[in-house]
């Protein structure tokens, strides 16, 4: 196995969209929001739905829950539970 300092470095290449045309990028952007005819979409046909949604937000969850900003242990055991993760 040869180590990385003595293969010789290079910009890796663009890959995915960033090799794209800027053009084709918003071609296939533009896509998405067209996937789905508007006559089935629920939003689209409910607008009450819509804003109940909306206006509900993250009220579901406990308040202790909602927001690592409220509740340190909660934001340090979740740094914790991800860095144990990535560690593998």
């Amino acid at each position: 196995m040869m180590s990385s300092s003595t293969t010789p470095s290079k910009s890796p290449r663009p890959r995915g969209f960033a090799a794209m045309d800027p053009a084709r990028v918003r071609e296939i952007a533009s896509r998405g929001g067209r996937s789905v005819p508007p006559e089935n979409r629920s939003f689209f046909q409910n607008r009450a739905l819509a804003t109940a949604a909306g206006a509900k937000g993250g009220r579901s969850l406990d308040p202790a829950k909602r927001s690592f900003a409220r509740d340190r242990e909660l934001a340090v055991s979740a740094g914790r539970k991800g860095g144990a993760n990535r560690e593998g």
